[in-house]
């Protein structure tokens, strides 16, 4: 899709995921101009001028970054990606503190340079983290959020596509709560097009996704990130496409339906922590959390996650 006007994106931080995210954004033509910063101006700048050397390649977009903060003014998003990264056997929970402590120094700061920017948190924990800068700047309800779980939703998406063999665009079923070790699929409602999950089969007539097999799956997802990290150290690609994906719904005002992150207030009776439902994403941020049809088990499971989310927030002191 071609850009209409003259959208900035600002990412924070040029390790693996926020580098990874401007690459995604570029090659997607997700805004005209990206900026990378960094509190290292080497990496930063090494990374910008790798980029940029892409750009013949992309569309219209530019890359311009490095030490300086002073780049972010005037952006229309900003997307944070820094912080500690997530060490093999280590949970995003575990993360919380160090992340929290950079988070507070930095947030006052991009909303002081960009105060009309839609800000994504991609640093993790990332539910913990939404929490943590709702008390931090005086934002309008919506225009601070997470990613979330629109990178486990993909995770689970590619999973079931590849069981079903189909395409993964025609499965449409989501995780919500946690972006961690709490976080649950909504079975009720996904569907492979217009077909019930739970009623899809094979040539054969046999059904392929009984209780057993999506429990199996449910583990899976929940377990991607930390098989990815023991072999490589981090995991980047994906989520630097999921942070573009979301990038886009805000820049284009799709009003989006994505499982993103943000701080819940009277949702099926969960106040004060930020979970992932499903929510219509725009112009201005998260424009509205969305009722879906649960089952009594996955309210539960919800208000669990709930629950593991506001004792680690109060962990934190």
């Amino acid at each position: 899709m071609s850009l209409l006007r003259n959208t900035k994106l600002s990412v924070i931080g040029a390790g693996s995921v926020g580098s990874s995210l401007a690459y995604a954004a570029l090659i997607r033509n997700s805004a005209r101009e990206v900026v990378l910063y960094d509190l290292n101006a080497a990496r930063a700048e090494a990374e910008v001028l790798d980029l940029a050397h892409g750009t013949p390649f992309t569309g219209a977009s530019r890359i311009t970054g490095g030490g300086d903060i002073e780049a972010v003014a005037g952006s229309d998003v900003i997307v944070v990606t820094a912080g500690a990264k997530q060490e093999p056997g280590q949970t995003r929970l575990d993360l919380a503190g160090v992340n929290a402590r950079i988070l507070e120094k930095l947030l006052p700061r991009l909303v002081e340079l960009a105060p009309h920017a839609v800000i994504i948190l991609v640093t993790n924990p990332c539910d913990v983290l939404t929490a943590v800068a709702d008390q931090l700047v005086d934002l309008p309800a919506g225009q601070l959020f997470s990613s979330g779980t629109v990178l486990d939703s993909s995770r689970l998406r590619w999973l079931l596509a590849e069981s079903a063999g189909v395409a993964p665009q025609n499965v449409h079923a989501l995780i919500v709560g946690e972006h961690g070790d709490s976080e649950f699929a909504l079975w009720s409602d996904a569907t492979i097009g217009q077909t019930p999950l739970r009623d899809w089969t094979d040539e054969s007539g046999t059904l392929l996704f009984p209780r057993e097999r999506l429990e199996s799956l449910t583990s899976d997802v929940v377990h991607a990130a930390y098989k990815i990290i023991a072999g490589k150290g981090a995991t980047n690609y994906a989520i630097g496409l999921s942070g573009a994906r979301i990038v886009e719904a805000v820049l284009r005002n799709e009003r989006a339906i994505l499982p993103v992150s943000s701080m819940l207030r009277g949702y099926r009776g969960i106040d004060g922590v930020a979970l992932s439902v499903p929510s219509i994403v725009g112009s201005s941020g998260v424009e509205r959390t969305l009722d879906v049809p649960m089952d009594d088990i996955e309210v539960e499971l919800l208000h669990r996650s709930a629950e593991a989310l506001r004792e680690s927030i109060a962990h934190l002191g």
